[in-house]
């Protein structure tokens, strides 16, 4: 009789050690359950539409009727020796390398300006970045009318007694494309700011004060202290800036067209063109599939030299 209560207890033991262990289970195996909607809607929404458009890229399809040939790598052949495109691709790169250069060294330098602890940072910081809530067609407007060779830009230019500095900005093949620049850098400089001010807000500022009883001047302070510090949000502001560069449309198509001839065209509004305006949808498709492509080997080079730039800092 004694020994019965002990023999009962065990089985309830085992059953409790069990069920902690199918519980333990059950907790590891919960977050997968959880993201298969997710995962779901992402494979419906995204990578289904984007397997069956790249299949478009090697056939002739129109865009508007059911039936599409299968033209193998015809598409891609045209592309090589698409004059438009080639030339459009040039200035792909062009614009996404400038502007990842200039955009991110204003935004440095106006992010230095406002982590001072100055009166009117706060004020500052909202006009930096202000211009980047506008949607990039009505800055586009905005800039057409700056731009015209009556508008703003071109009268200042007179008052300043500067006449000779005045261009058609948007007319001109060998100036249109560095006025489009201007326009994506001085709507997005104030996005790099912001990205680099959390960065800077977040180095101690014990290091600064030890580097300077250690009598390094301003300039070795930035880039012993600073510039290490900062290399993640670096990293963040190119990686967004090339790609942002390489898949450039709105500003482009709104100010120019892609015009005067090919001076402003990007693989973006090459391939907007043949797909919805000429409808070689099958063209513009095996474009499409290029620039992502493009995108994705530069974005990934990218990322692998600047993380290996933050470990070494």
């Amino acid at each position: 009789m004694a020994g019965q209560p002990t023999g009962a207890a065990k089985p309830e033991g085992r059953g409790v050690f069990a069920l902690l262990r199918k519980g333990r289970r059950g907790r590891s195996q919960a977050p997968w359950i959880f993201l298969l909607p997710a995962l779901f809607m992402y494979a419906l929404v995204m990578i289904y539409p984007s397997l069956a458009g790249s299949w478009y890229a090697f056939t002739n399809w129109d865009g508007l009727t059911r039936t599409a040939s299968f033209v193998g790598l015809e598409n891609f052949r045209q592309l090589l020796q698409d004059s438009q495109a080639i030339a459009s691709l040039k200035n792909t790169i062009v614009l996404a390398v400038t502007v990842t250069i200039v955009q991110n060294a204003i935004g440095l330098l106006l992010a230095l300006g406002v982590n001072y602890n100055i009166k009117s940072r706060n004020v500052l910081r909202v006009i930096f970045f202000a211009s980047v809530v506008l949607t990039p067609v009505i800055v586009a407007f905005l800039w057409q009318y700056i731009y015209a060779p009556g508008g703003a830009l071109n009268r200042v230019l007179d008052l300043l007694h500067l006449g000779w500095l005045k261009q058609d900005w948007l007319g001109d093949p060998n100036v249109a494309l560095w006025a489009v620049i201007a326009v994506v850098i001085w709507q997005y400089a104030g996005y790099s700011m912001v990205i680099f001010l959390a960065g800077l807000q977040g180095v101690p500022q014990e290091l600064y004060e030890a580097a300077e009883i250690d009598g390094a001047g301003t300039l070795q302070r930035f880039w012993n202290v600073t510039r290490p510090m900062i290399a993640p949000a670096t990293t963040v502001n190119l990686m967004l800036s090339i790609i942002g560069g390489l898949r450039l449309f709105d500003q482009v198509f709104a100010l120019t067209g892609g015009g005067p001839g090919y001076a402003t065209e990007t693989l973006s509004t090459v391939l907007y063109k043949q797909a919805f305006i000429v409808g070689a949808y099958g063209y513009g498709t095996a474009i499409a599939l290029v620039l992502a492509l493009i995108v994705a080997c530069i974005a990934m080079i990218q990322l692998k030299v600047l993380r290996s730039q933050e470990v070494e800092a």
